[in-house]
Protein backbone atom coordinates (compact mmCIF):
# COMPACT_ATOMS: atom_id res chain seq x y z
CA UNK A 1 0.00 0.00 0.00
CA UNK A 2 1.01 3.29 -0.34
CA UNK A 3 0.99 6.03 2.40
CA UNK A 4 -1.80 8.46 0.33
CA UNK A 5 -3.97 8.78 3.79
CA UNK A 6 -1.57 9.56 6.06
CA UNK A 7 -3.16 12.78 7.72
CA UNK A 8 -6.91 13.80 8.61
CA UNK A 9 -8.15 16.94 9.37
CA UNK A 10 -9.57 19.19 12.36
CA UNK A 11 -7.07 18.73 15.49
CA UNK A 12 -4.98 16.46 13.41
CA UNK A 13 -2.72 19.61 12.54
CA UNK A 14 -2.63 20.75 15.82
CA UNK A 15 -1.37 17.40 16.56
CA UNK A 16 0.77 17.42 13.50
CA UNK A 17 2.48 20.62 14.70
CA UNK A 18 3.07 19.03 18.26
CA UNK A 19 5.02 16.07 16.93
CA UNK A 20 6.99 18.03 14.44
CA UNK A 21 8.19 19.82 16.81
CA UNK A 22 9.32 16.56 19.04
CA UNK A 23 10.91 15.09 16.70
CA UNK A 24 13.06 18.31 15.77
CA UNK A 25 13.68 19.07 19.48
CA UNK A 26 15.00 14.92 19.67
CA UNK A 27 17.07 15.22 16.34
CA UNK A 28 18.47 18.70 17.06
CA UNK A 29 19.42 17.82 20.55
CA UNK A 30 20.86 14.24 19.38
CA UNK A 31 23.23 16.17 16.69
CA UNK A 32 24.19 19.36 18.96
CA UNK A 33 27.99 19.52 19.07
CA UNK A 34 29.06 16.38 16.95
CA UNK A 35 31.43 16.60 14.06
CA UNK A 36 29.90 16.01 10.87
CA UNK A 37 31.60 12.17 11.30
CA UNK A 38 29.73 11.26 14.36
CA UNK A 39 26.45 12.79 13.18
CA UNK A 40 25.20 9.56 11.34
CA UNK A 41 25.48 7.33 14.70
CA UNK A 42 23.96 10.01 16.57
CA UNK A 43 21.26 10.15 14.47
CA UNK A 44 20.50 6.95 14.28
CA UNK A 45 19.93 6.45 17.90
CA UNK A 46 17.90 9.17 18.01
CA UNK A 47 15.55 7.84 15.28
CA UNK A 48 15.50 4.55 17.00
CA UNK A 49 14.25 6.14 20.45
CA UNK A 50 11.15 8.27 18.06
CA UNK A 51 10.35 5.12 16.39
CA UNK A 52 10.03 2.37 18.97
CA UNK A 53 7.23 0.77 17.41
CA UNK A 54 9.61 -1.17 14.45
CA UNK A 55 12.34 -3.94 14.64
CA UNK A 56 15.06 -1.41 13.29
CA UNK A 57 15.94 0.99 10.35
CA UNK A 58 17.97 2.55 7.83
CA UNK A 59 18.65 5.28 6.29
CA UNK A 60 19.51 5.10 2.56
CA UNK A 61 20.88 8.17 0.20
CA UNK A 62 21.33 7.78 -3.48
CA UNK A 63 24.69 8.39 -5.23
CA UNK A 64 24.18 8.50 -9.13
CA UNK A 65 20.88 7.02 -9.24
CA UNK A 66 18.47 4.96 -8.03
CA UNK A 67 20.52 1.77 -8.03
CA UNK A 68 23.65 3.45 -6.89
CA UNK A 69 22.33 4.08 -2.84
CA UNK A 70 24.90 4.58 0.20
CA UNK A 71 24.00 3.26 3.56
CA UNK A 72 23.81 6.42 5.70
CA UNK A 73 23.28 4.40 8.97
CA UNK A 74 21.52 1.65 10.10
CA UNK A 75 19.71 0.54 13.41
CA UNK A 76 21.18 -3.28 12.93
CA UNK A 77 22.73 -5.79 10.68
CA UNK A 78 19.10 -6.71 9.08
CA UNK A 79 18.09 -3.38 8.42
CA UNK A 80 21.30 -2.74 6.41
CA UNK A 81 21.12 -6.45 4.44
CA UNK A 82 17.43 -4.73 3.40
CA UNK A 83 18.83 -2.03 1.67
CA UNK A 84 21.45 -4.03 0.59
CA UNK A 85 18.86 -6.76 -0.91
CA UNK A 86 16.81 -3.94 -2.48
CA UNK A 87 19.95 -2.62 -4.02
CA UNK A 88 21.31 -6.04 -5.04
CA UNK A 89 18.15 -7.31 -6.38
CA UNK A 90 16.74 -3.67 -8.04
CA UNK A 91 13.02 -3.79 -6.60
CA UNK A 92 11.34 -3.44 -3.56
CA UNK A 93 9.54 -0.51 -1.50
CA UNK A 94 12.37 1.68 -0.95
CA UNK A 95 12.75 1.74 -4.46
CA UNK A 96 9.15 2.19 -5.57
CA UNK A 97 9.19 5.23 -2.58
CA UNK A 98 11.97 6.85 -4.28
CA UNK A 99 10.52 6.31 -7.77
CA UNK A 100 7.16 7.42 -6.54
CA UNK A 101 7.95 9.77 -4.24
CA UNK A 102 5.47 8.90 -1.77
CA UNK A 103 5.39 6.48 1.24
CA UNK A 104 5.94 2.60 0.60
CA UNK A 105 4.39 -0.13 3.22
CA UNK A 106 4.51 -3.89 2.59
CA UNK A 107 3.02 -4.86 5.32
CA UNK A 108 2.38 -8.99 4.69
CA UNK A 109 5.85 -9.48 3.01
CA UNK A 110 4.74 -13.28 3.24
CA UNK A 111 1.91 -13.16 1.22
CA UNK A 112 0.01 -11.08 -1.85
CA UNK A 113 0.14 -8.67 -2.93
CA UNK A 114 3.39 -8.12 -1.56
CA UNK A 115 5.10 -11.16 -2.89
CA UNK A 116 2.96 -10.56 -6.54
CA UNK A 117 4.59 -6.82 -5.96
CA UNK A 118 8.06 -7.59 -4.95
CA UNK A 119 8.41 -11.24 -5.47
CA UNK A 120 12.54 -11.66 -5.33
CA UNK A 121 12.56 -8.90 -2.60
CA UNK A 122 9.84 -10.75 -0.50
CA UNK A 123 11.88 -13.86 -0.46
CA UNK A 124 14.81 -12.50 0.54
CA UNK A 125 13.41 -10.26 3.36
CA UNK A 126 11.73 -14.00 4.85
CA UNK A 127 14.86 -14.97 5.04
CA UNK A 128 15.86 -12.53 6.94
CA UNK A 129 12.65 -13.00 9.30
CA UNK A 130 11.24 -9.70 8.37
CA UNK A 131 7.59 -9.53 7.84
CA UNK A 132 6.95 -6.09 7.00
CA UNK A 133 8.55 -2.96 6.04
CA UNK A 134 7.69 0.73 5.59
CA UNK A 135 9.78 2.72 3.07
CA UNK A 136 9.27 6.61 3.62
CA UNK A 137 11.46 9.25 0.94
CA UNK A 138 13.61 12.03 1.73
CA UNK A 139 11.57 14.37 -0.50
CA UNK A 140 14.23 16.40 -1.79
CA UNK A 141 13.54 19.49 -4.26
CA UNK A 142 13.34 17.83 -7.74
CA UNK A 143 13.72 14.28 -6.68
CA UNK A 144 14.35 12.04 -3.62
CA UNK A 145 17.35 11.91 -1.91
CA UNK A 146 16.93 8.16 -0.62
CA UNK A 147 14.44 7.09 1.73
CA UNK A 148 13.94 5.73 5.70
CA UNK A 149 13.02 2.11 5.96
CA UNK A 150 11.53 0.69 8.76
CA UNK A 151 11.31 -2.88 9.43
CA UNK A 152 9.03 -5.21 11.72
CA UNK A 153 9.45 -8.48 12.20
CA UNK A 154 6.13 -9.73 12.45
CA UNK A 155 3.33 -8.25 9.49
CA UNK A 156 1.28 -5.97 10.37
CA UNK A 157 0.58 -1.89 9.74
CA UNK A 158 1.84 1.07 11.20
CA UNK A 159 -1.46 2.97 12.83
CA UNK A 160 -1.97 6.38 11.60
CA UNK A 161 0.15 8.43 14.93
CA UNK A 162 2.83 5.84 13.80
CA UNK A 163 2.85 6.44 9.75
CA UNK A 164 2.53 10.45 10.69
CA UNK A 165 5.67 10.71 13.27
CA UNK A 166 7.83 8.18 10.43
CA UNK A 167 7.15 11.00 8.08
CA UNK A 168 8.46 13.97 10.06
CA UNK A 169 11.62 12.24 11.06
CA UNK A 170 11.97 11.76 7.21
CA UNK A 171 11.22 15.52 6.76
CA UNK A 172 14.15 16.35 9.41
CA UNK A 173 16.52 13.98 8.42
CA UNK A 174 16.19 15.45 4.83
CA UNK A 175 16.99 18.57 6.42
CA UNK A 176 19.93 17.19 7.99
CA UNK A 177 21.09 15.56 4.90
CA UNK A 178 20.95 18.93 2.54
CA UNK A 179 22.15 21.06 5.82
CA UNK A 180 25.37 18.82 5.79
CA UNK A 181 25.75 18.71 2.07
CA UNK A 182 25.64 22.64 1.59
CA UNK A 183 28.28 22.93 4.29
CA UNK A 184 30.93 20.51 2.78
CA UNK A 185 33.56 22.20 1.35
CA UNK A 186 33.70 19.27 -1.36
CA UNK A 187 32.83 21.13 -4.67
CA UNK A 188 30.94 18.31 -5.48
CA UNK A 189 28.67 18.18 -2.30
CA UNK A 190 30.33 14.91 -0.91
CA UNK A 191 29.22 15.21 3.20
CA UNK A 192 32.24 13.73 4.69
CA UNK A 193 30.11 11.66 6.54
CA UNK A 194 28.87 10.43 3.77
CA UNK A 195 32.15 9.49 1.95
CA UNK A 196 33.05 6.90 4.77
CA UNK A 197 29.28 5.51 4.28
CA UNK A 198 30.49 5.30 0.44
CA UNK A 199 33.32 2.93 1.12
CA UNK A 200 31.47 -0.17 0.68
CA UNK A 201 29.81 0.95 -1.92
CA UNK A 202 33.35 1.82 -4.33
CA UNK A 203 33.97 -1.50 -4.28
CA UNK A 204 31.13 -2.61 -6.44
CA UNK A 205 32.36 0.47 -8.70
CA UNK A 206 35.81 -1.10 -8.82
CA UNK A 207 34.37 -5.22 -9.41
CA UNK A 208 32.12 -3.54 -12.32
CA UNK A 209 35.24 -2.04 -14.19
CA UNK A 210 37.32 -5.53 -13.47
CA UNK A 211 34.24 -7.21 -15.53
CA UNK A 212 34.20 -4.62 -18.33
CA UNK A 213 37.69 -5.79 -18.68
CA UNK A 214 37.69 -9.27 -18.31
CA UNK A 215 34.13 -9.99 -20.34
CA UNK A 216 34.38 -6.58 -22.40
CA UNK A 217 31.01 -5.47 -21.58
CA UNK A 218 29.92 -2.19 -20.81
CA UNK A 219 29.27 -0.53 -17.39
CA UNK A 220 25.33 -1.56 -17.12
CA UNK A 221 26.00 -5.00 -18.02
CA UNK A 222 28.83 -5.75 -16.00
CA UNK A 223 27.05 -4.32 -12.91
CA UNK A 224 24.00 -6.66 -14.16
CA UNK A 225 26.24 -10.14 -14.14
CA UNK A 226 27.70 -8.54 -10.55
CA UNK A 227 24.09 -8.25 -9.09
CA UNK A 228 23.18 -11.76 -11.06
CA UNK A 229 25.66 -13.50 -9.23
CA UNK A 230 24.76 -12.09 -5.95
CA UNK A 231 20.96 -13.09 -6.35
CA UNK A 232 21.84 -16.65 -7.72
CA UNK A 233 24.33 -17.26 -4.72
CA UNK A 234 21.90 -15.79 -2.00
CA UNK A 235 25.20 -12.95 -1.70
CA UNK A 236 24.98 -9.26 -1.68
CA UNK A 237 26.12 -6.95 -4.36
CA UNK A 238 29.14 -5.73 -2.06
CA UNK A 239 30.04 -9.27 -1.02
CA UNK A 240 30.13 -10.18 -4.43
CA UNK A 241 32.18 -7.39 -5.56
CA UNK A 242 34.78 -7.67 -2.66
CA UNK A 243 35.56 -11.52 -4.01
CA UNK A 244 36.17 -10.24 -7.75
CA UNK A 245 38.42 -7.58 -5.96
CA UNK A 246 39.95 -9.78 -4.17
CA UNK A 247 40.48 -12.73 -6.81
CA UNK A 248 38.69 -15.32 -5.21
CA UNK A 249 35.65 -15.01 -7.65
CA UNK A 250 36.12 -14.90 -11.48
CA UNK A 251 32.97 -14.48 -13.52
CA UNK A 252 34.54 -15.40 -16.94
CA UNK A 253 34.00 -18.99 -15.13
CA UNK A 254 30.22 -18.51 -15.94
Amino acid sequence: MSGDDLLGGGDAEDDTDVERARVAHELTAAVRGRSPVEVPDALCRACVVLLPMVSGLVVTVLADGPDRGVVLFASDGIAARLAEIQLTLGEGPSLDAVRLRTPVFATNLADAPDTRRWPLFSVQAAKAEVGAVFSVPLAGAGSALGTLDLYRETPGSLSREDVRTASLVADAVTLAVIALDQASPDPEGVVAWLTGAESDREEVHQATGMIMMQLGVSAEEALLRLRARAFAQGSTSTEVAQAIINRTMDLRDD
